[in-house]
């Protein structure tokens, strides 16, 4: 599918380009990582429709370090990856340093983000994840520890507000992060109590951008559409957007978005975007079974692995409940061709149904944490000979 943009020149300023370290982006755009989603399959069929950064999924420091066989896999890039950013997740300075280390060595990355805002109960009760920036000194030290191994690479980090209303963290471990020397912050505007729920507090965004001055804040949650990333700009004065679940089943976003921040224009409606037909939406899943399987170096694994999006790239469309199973059980690209087959491709844009929320938002929940995480900012004795734990092999999520 040729994406073409259709976003109105009122929605919102020309933006131009950001700029995180030597790296130079010409739409202020970053796919967020996600586990088992934005893999290389993934971000290469999102660069295909569009523009900006596109981040790995989240690789555990220590099993790189290790270089297990899985984190190896997931730190490779395509040949067209011609900016090839990973994101990071530790809770020992240390460990974290040899792995950056590792990847600037080794000529691996150009861009390499921390993960300081995963809510994944076996990602917080280890302390790590959205669970860390509340020991801040601690916090520090990775960071400190990371830009130092990073060297001229530029290194980010991404966060929460904190890991409940009564435990904000944001402020802080942003001043803290932009004193380390990060490239850039940014926020999911959601504490990790609200795992995914709810609406995302827009106005944390923008009172972390007050806060820091030199460096670019990126601001992530509830972007649906172009138009929400332009809002979410104007009203938060942010940098840059970063992306996650409203370009599940749809990579096409991408599209909508470079057209939006480059003001190119031809009227319409300014939420308006993209709006494939049923044929362009098969031809494009089953462009991510394909990509799916080069990744795997396994057709039946790719197969495997594009089943859990039938019901992201369908949402809205007239396709029978049948049909979904049959989808989500698929086991060769051959069965998916002889079942797309069977859809009127000529079915039209849905309109509403097709937009709007995707993925689980679960419901708010009490995090999981270590025992006495929240007694003290600062890491007991204990908690300090536990941290190897809390690396254990997550790499992917």
């Amino acid at each position: 599918m040729t994406p073409s943009p259709t976003i109105s020149q009122a929605a919102g300023p020309k933006t131009g380009a950001l700029r995180i370290g030597q790296l130079s982006l010409d739409v202020p755009v970053i796919l967020a990582p996600m586990a088992g989603i934005t893999n290389t399959a993934f971000r290469r069929l999102c660069r295909e429709f569009g523009a900006g950064l596109y981040v790995s999924e989240m690789i555990t420091s220590r099993a790189l370090v290790e270089r297990t066989r899985e984190s190896m896999r997931l730190i490779t890039h395509h040949e067209s990856e011609t900016t090839r950013s990973i994101q990071l997740y530790g809770v020992d300075p240390k460990t974290v340093s040899e792995a950056v280390t590792m990847l600037v060595a080794e000529d691996r990355a150009d861009h390499i983000d921390l993960n300081f805002g995963c809510p994944v109960p076996k990602v917080t009760r280890k302390g790590g994840g959205s669970a860390l920036p509340w020991k801040l000194r601690l916090f520090r030290q990775i960071v400190e520890a990371a830009v130092t191994a990073a060297g001229d690479l530029p290194l980010t980090v991404k966060m929460r507000k904190g890991i409940d209303s009564d435990h904000l963290t944001y402020l802080e471990a942003g001043k803290a992060a932009e004193g380390a020397g990060v490239a850039a912050i940014a926020l999911h505007a959601r504490t990790a109590a609200e795992f995914y729920s709810g609406q995302a507090d827009w106005s944390a965004i923008a009172t972390l951008k007050n806060t820091i001055t030199s460096v670019p804040v990126l601001g992530n949650g509830d972007i649906w559409s172009a138009d929400d990333a332009l809002r979410m700009v104007r009203e938060t004065g942010c940098d840059g957007v970063v992306v996650g679940r409203g370009c599940l089943g749809r990579p096409w976003l991408f599209g909508d978005l470079a057209a939006a921040f480059r003001g190119q224009a031809d009227g319409g409606d300014a939420s308006a975007g993209i709006r494939p037909d049923l044929g362009q939406v098969a031809r494009t899943f089953r462009r991510h079974a394909e990509l799916l399987a080069e990744f795997f170096e396994s057709e039946e694994r790719g197969c495997r692995d594009i089943r859990k999006h039938v019901a992201w790239y369908f949402k809205g469309y007239p396709v029978g409940g049948d049909l979904r199973a049959s989808l989500a059980t698929v086991e060769s690209l051959a069965q998916l061709d002889d079942l797309l087959g069977t859809l009127d491709w000529t079915q039209p844009y849905p309109g509403v149904g097709a937009e709007g929320p995707r993925g689980r938002a679960g419901t708010p929940k009490k995090p999981a944490l270590p025992a006495g995480w929240l007694d003290s900012r600062e890491l007991a004795g204990a908690e300090r000979a536990n941290l190897t734990e809390g690396e254990g092999d997550t790499s992917g999520g």
